[in-house]
């Protein structure tokens, strides 16, 4: 055991390790051209957001971006709270969901492209603020490189107790291995709340077509085909001005079955570096909780002091250099190192015999 442990820890640290070099690489954007072309279709599906709406509205319709080149479709997904628009601009409108598949996702996103007046598709989602230059950082960056799908950071926007500064820990370490990924031009992961690419692509990739099956992925399997097919039309908008703030969970038990339902998703993807990232994260998180699980039973031979001190060295200059990308300091980390890989592991074998519930309704996958 103890032999097998130190094999995948050090695989461990060469992969953080890799991750790190790649989000160096990966260097920041800043919009200099105040003259965008770039026309948008902004869609963002929603199911019972009333409250959160008027914040996103509030900051769409704050963008720092001409009015004639950006539109904003709201599709609603059989919403029970009676929400009614109350922007009166010809430029948001709200449409319902035209459900096709089981991702009620993807078919609003479907519904809202087959109406989209622009080329560029951007999606968010309803309880995310978007920043003034949002659309004109993007604008620069495709221009600038020829892109036709462009992925961008999110952050949470909580406050200070434990569960969401848990949850900014793991967000932190998700977009550090996004932009790594990016880095090494293994791009795998994209978050769907900041994410765009443009009709003529999404129609040469067949759309969302393989992966219906799956209530999420939206995002993921998109952009792990466009990297397979069309490589360098694939970015990463690494631009603090860019940075999108959605809202954390509230529970325990919401933000262990969002988990889920994130990595549902991953049996479903066409990357091998992703799955081998997966499998080396599971199996470091596994081996350090039979480590725990040894040590405590007085079987003092098991290096756990050695291996917590360098997985936990590892993580949080990973963690902190994101952070410092994201404008977030790095809370509570001892502590939620020592919850996460029971935290993680839970998630993963859940998600392989479990079911999900999504937006008051269930799903398998």
């Amino acid at each position: 055991m103890i032999a097998a442990g130190l094999i995948i820890f050090f695989i461990y640290l060469f992969v953080i390790f890799g991750i790190y070099s790649g989000f160096l690489k990966v260097k920041l954007f800043e919009a200099k051209n105040n003259y965008p072309e770039t026309r948008f279709t902004i869609i963002v599906p929603f199911r019972n957001e009333a409250g959160n709406l008027p914040s996103l509205l509030e900051s769409l319709s704050n963008l720092n971006y001409p009015v004639d080149l950006f539109e904003v479709i709201l599709v609603d997904d059989a919403s029970q709270d009676g929400y009614r628009l109350q922007i009166a601009d010809s430029r948001f409108q709200v449409v319902a969901n035209h459900r096709t598949s089981n991702s009620p996702k993807k078919d609003a996103i479907l519904t809202a492209i087959q109406s989209a007046k622009h080329d560029w598709i951007i999606t968010t989602d309803a309880d995310c603020i978007v920043p003034t230059n949002w659309l004109l950082c993007f604008d620069n960056l495709i221009r600038k490189n020829d892109a036709e799908m462009v992925a961008g950071a999110i952050v949470y926007r909580g406050n200070k107790s434990f569960l969401h500064a848990f949850q900014q820990l793991d967000i932190a370490s998700l977009q550090a291995a996004t932009i790594g990924g990016f880095g090494l031009n293994k791009a795998f992961m994209c978050n769907g709340a900041n994410f765009a690419y443009t009709k003529d692509l999404f129609e040469k990739l067949g759309g969302f077509e393989g992966n219906t099956d799956f209530a999420g992925g939206d995002d993921v399997f998109l952009l792990q085909k466009a990297v397979r097919h069309f490589p360098g039309k694939v970015h990463y908008l690494k631009a603090t001005e860019a940075i999108v703030h959605t809202k954390p969970e509230n529970s325990w038990k919401s933000l262990f079955f969002q988990r889920v339902r994130w990595a549902k998703k991953t049996s479903g993807y066409q990357s091998v570096y992703a799955k081998l990232l997966g499998i080396v994260i599971f199996a470091t998180n596994c081996f350090w909780i039979l480590g725990a699980v040894w040590v405590f039973g007085f079987r003092r031979e098991f290096p756990l002091l050695t291996f917590t001190v360098m997985k936990f060295t590892a993580d949080y200059f990973l963690i902190t250099s994101a952070n410092r990308f994201l404008g977030q300091k790095t809370r509570w980390f001892l502590l939620g190192s020592f919850i996460y890989p029971f935290f993680s592991t839970a998630v993963v074998l859940y998600s392989v015999f479990g079911k999900f519930e999504w937006k008051g309704r269930k799903f398998r996958k």
